[in-house]
């Protein structure tokens, strides 16, 4: 039995019923049942989209552009004739290699680049923050006070950091396409496709740090085998303060005028342990970015969704965003309000905190551009000319005529399970009680298995490995949990209609905060040892357990399971007809138009280009003038305060020297970190940002608009390493492309 007191267990087991009175079993549920309200769409529902075409009375007529597809161009297609035709500009076979040899995968989330022939790498410095984090000793803040190796032998190893160079590529389509012949039903396919992806990889990969991964484009019209050379000794080199990496903090993200410097510079060492002598790299412009000439973007742009239909793009905006932004907007402000008053862990939680809100300003920008009516009138023309050109050929119609209209059904489906979802998802507030009160229902619903029936990994050995790892991390913090449990609560009292019973039996949401709190202080799942004691009693005693977060989490395991029979052959048949879309866009397009962005390696290209905002003009470039012009102008506060090594060297640095700059490349988050060169091959400046505008470039870009990247100019790189940091001999590495 649970060591707790006789008023937890009443509240505990009211809770539990007031959970489980919002449970639908199998039995219980009807097709039928009347929906929840739901957000009110501008285009019609249930309609074909054979009827609507273009959603004409639903959306303004606004005709699309030759990219609004995006300029992310795969090294497998490079554009060449229409570079040649743009900027007068014969990329050879040598430069294309040098781009992307030089370029690198940095770790799984961001872009960097080799910038010397002695392994020297270049990255955002929001991209090495963690690793800046990793490498700070007792005693040290380097997050605050930055980091300079001044000798080789000084540079820091970050453990478990590699980075990923792309050496070859191979089409490996129709040994897919091959394989998946002989599937008799699309289930039986797909097994054969992941079995031949499996084959492929590892027939290539090798135990010397080679990598393979097979991508797919044009969602499965294209498989490309990527292989990787993987460098897993990498150590860090010169790293700003924080405060000038995020200089700005979020007022100024996603904004311009800008003046972060967002650098970090690595070094990648050989097996030897000595600096890795590398063929392949970028020289630095002596001359920076010049007005009109062609700018490249060499990057591992992460995700974009261009080929969603308006109805996908509608649910999107209506439900998905909604959501997110409700989630992130509470984590924001808790883990704000949690480091205002606990200073002593924002070393920790910094790096978290600026990941939630650059990814709150991020969903903000792109429900705006959904929200928009001259875009999706843009993207509604594009899917009437683009449905038009199937439909006026008998053999594409034959094969795609009817998916949009498919598309459009399933997702009206999916409007009815959305709530349900939301309701019984232990990990949708980013809960650490309900995650690992999830895990451990799990295990117990293996445990009541006979050995031979569990699935794999789940052996009594494992079983028991498993239990024992059930533990919070040291990254725990109470108060943080609660405001997580209080939203989940919010949201299943929202979508069930406020149904929920609360501590006193009513149906009042104030209540919610309360019990939030008395689950942290109470769950069993919060003390390793007492939970530990109900594996003891055997599996039953977890399952049955009347924990609230145990109840909840069984509870909203079996519910997750009955709406699973629901929503998989939806998304299923769904995912299938989004498959039949990419490989209808290539058949009409071909290569002329680049795939959407997988966190491959594209190249983007681009012009220096100012835009209008505010009722004024945005300079193409900004400078250290306007740097320490905010640092006054705001009262030398945070975000915009300057370190005292700053200050001092105020007096003597070139404030004149080009800072931050606009292009009109295609980004998107991965290409952080991305090198920016020109067509001698040269660094011109450094990826770190787009402004506002550029956000709902996940679903289009669209050139005509504001939309831009933001990048640090190579001059002011220079200028900082040696006026600020003294880091001379980083500057002469980078000037010579080699260790003087």
């Amino acid at each position: 039995m649970l060591n707790v007191n006789q008023t937890w267990k009443k509240w505990a087991g009211m809770l539990f019923l007031a959970l489980l009175s919002i449970s639908v079993s199998t039995a219980q549920v009807k097709m039928t049942k009347k929906k929840s309200k739901e957000t009110k769409a501008v285009a019609p529902q249930n309609v074909p989209m054979s009827q609507i075409n273009d959603y004409s009375g639903y959306y303004p007529y606004v005709e699309y552009g030759k990219f609004d597809n995006g300029k992310m161009w795969t090294f497998s297609y490079p554009p060449v004739q229409y570079f040649k035709e743009t900027y007068g500009f014969t990329p050879s076979e040598e430069w294309l290699e040098n781009m992307r040899m030089s370029a690198l995968r940095f770790s799984t989330y961001c872009t960097a680049s080799f910038v010397s022939e002695d392994g020297l790498v270049m990255t955002n410095h929001h991209c090495g923050r963690q690793s800046v984090t990793e490498v700070t000793k007792d005693g040290e803040d380097l997050p605050k006070d930055g980091f300079y190796a001044a000798t080789l032998e000084e540079e820091r190893k970050v453990p478990g950091l590699f980075v990923d160079q792309l050496i070859a590529m191979k089409d490996v389509t129709s040994d897919i396409l091959m394989a998946m012949s002989n599937g008799k039903d699309d289930d039986e396919k797909n097994k054969k496709k992941k079995k031949k992806i499996n084959e492929l990889v590892k027939e290539n990969e090798t135990a010397t740090g080679i990598k393979v991964q097979v991508h797919t484009f044009y969602n499965g019209s294209i498989y490309q085998m990527y292989t990787y050379k993987r460098y897993s000794d990498v150590r860090l080199v010169m790293a700003p303060e924080t405060d000038l990496g995020y200089f700005g903090g979020d007022p100024d993200n996603f904004t311009y005028p800008r003046y972060s410097l967002d650098y970090t510079f690595f070094r990648v060492y050989d097996e030897d342990g000595k600096p890795l002598k590398t063929k392949y790299h970028y020289t630095w412009s002596e001359s920076g970015a010049k007005e009109n000439e062609p700018l490249f973007v060499v990057g591992n742009p992460g995700t974009t969704q261009r080929l969603s239909t308006v109805s996908m793009l509608e649910y999107y905006r209506d439900y998905t965003m909604p959501h997110t932004l409700d989630l992130l907007n509470m984590l924001g402000s808790t883990y704000k309000e949690y480091i205002d008053s606990h200073p002593e862990s924002k070393l920790e939680l910094t790096d978290t905190y600026f990941g939630y809100m650059n990814s709150l300003k991020a969903y903000n920008g792109m429900h705006g551009g959904l929200k928009n009516p001259d875009l999706m009138g843009k993207r509604a023309s594009f899917e009437k000319a683009f449905k038009t050109a199937v439909l006026e050929k008998p053999e594409l119609k034959a094969k795609y005529g009817d998916i949009w209209a498919k598309i459009n059904a399933s997702r009206n489906q999916m409007k009815q399970y959305f709530g349900k979802q939301i309701m019984f998802s232990p990990s949708g507030s980013t809960s650490k009680l309900f995650a690992l009160g999830a895990r451990a229902i799990d295990i117990a619903t293996e445990m009541k298995k006979p050995e031979n029936e569990r699935t794999q990994g789940n052996s009594d050995e494992q079983l028991k490995a498993k239990i024992e790892k059930l533990k919070l991390s040291k990254s725990y913090y109470p108060q943080i949990e609660e405001k997580a449990i209080e939203f989940q609560l919010t949201k299943i009292s929202k979508w069930s209609g406020n149904k929920m019973r609360m501590i006193d039996g009513t149906n009042n949401p104030v209540m919610i905060p309360a019990q939030a709190k008395a689950i942290v202080a109470n769950s069993v799942v919060a003390n390793h040892e007492k939970l530990m004691a109900l594996f003891n009693e055997g599996p039953d005693a977890v399952l049955n357990s009347n924990d609230p977060v145990l109840a909840y989490c069984k509870m909203s395991k079996d519910s997750l399971a009955y709406y699973k029979t629901i929503i998989d052959p939806i998304a299923a048949e769904e995912n299938k007809n989004i498959q039949l879309l990419g490989q209808a866009f290539y058949e009409v397009y071909g290569t002329s138009t680049p795939p959407d962005a997988n966190f491959t390696l594209r190249i983007a290209d681009g012009v220096l280009k100012t835009y209008d905002y505010n009722g004024t003009t945005a300079p193409e470039f900004t400078t250290f003038y306007g740097l320490f012009d905010r640092y006054y102008s705001y009262g030398k506060k945070e975000p915009w305060n300057l370190p005292q090594r700053w200050l001092d060297a105020e007096k003597y640095m070139n404030k004149s020297t080009k800072y931050n700059y606009v292009t009109t490349h295609d980004i998107i988050g991965g290409n952080s970190g991305s090198a920016m060169v020109n067509s001698k091959g040269e660094v011109v400046g450094l990826i770190f940002d787009g402004n506002i505008e550029s956000l709902p470039g996940r679903y289009i870009f669209d050139m005509k608009s504001n939309n831009r990247c933001v990048a640090v100019h190579s001059d002011g790189i220079i200028e900082t390493l040696r006026s600020v940091y003294k880091a001379g001999r980083i500057a002469d590495e980078l000037k010579n492309a080699k260790i003087k």
